[in-house]
């Protein structure tokens, strides 16, 4: 067995899934979300989403991490606020030497509705249907889920 906790970064809500894998079966085991108030100093911010994540990790055990691979937006300082919670996002799992995989977004739409193309909606949807009828505590710990589940079908490309 391997339990997989997905990861979707963001500054303003950081979500995280926990789930359980072995050969096809998956079973929910946790989700949450870290939510950081807008009006906080960024190193307050960051902070607590890496604090709050370790306590996650201390208390799931989880063997392996995934996280979506950053796409470029248009506007380069959303890129660079996405970089920053990314960055203690990743190195959370790190310093419990967790190995991390990360995954295209398409991927992940590919894994749980079979097409690349898939609307958000279509994703949370086969969330809830892939965890026997699970409610996510909110999108972004449905996305988490959603990596997590994609990282128990492929398992490959870890961070570098």
């Amino acid at each position: 067995m391997v339990r997989i906790l997905g990861l979707d970064p963001s500054r303003a809500s950081t979500g995280w899934g926990v789930i359980d894998a072995e050969n096809n079966r998956l079973k929910y085991v946790a989700d949450g979300f870290i939510k950081t108030d807008p009006k906080a100093p960024l190193e307050e911010r960051l902070s607590l989403i890496y604090r709050t994540l370790c306590e996650v990790i201390e208390a799931y055990h989880p063997t392996e991490a995934s996280i979506e691979v950053i796409f470029l937006n248009d506007n380069p300082m959303s890129t660079i606020k996405l970089s920053e919670a990314r960055g203690v996002v990743v190195l959370a799992p790190g310093m419990y030497q967790i190995p991390l995989f990360e995954y295209e977004p398409s991927k992940v739409k590919k894994a749980l509705v079979g097409t690349g193309q898939a609307l958000k909606t279509q994703v949370e949807t086969m969330v809830k249907v892939l965890l026997a009828g699970v409610k996510p505590k909110n999108n972004d710990s449905s996305d988490a889920l959603a990596i997590a589940i994609t990282h128990a079908h492929f398992k490959t490309n870890p961070v570098k």
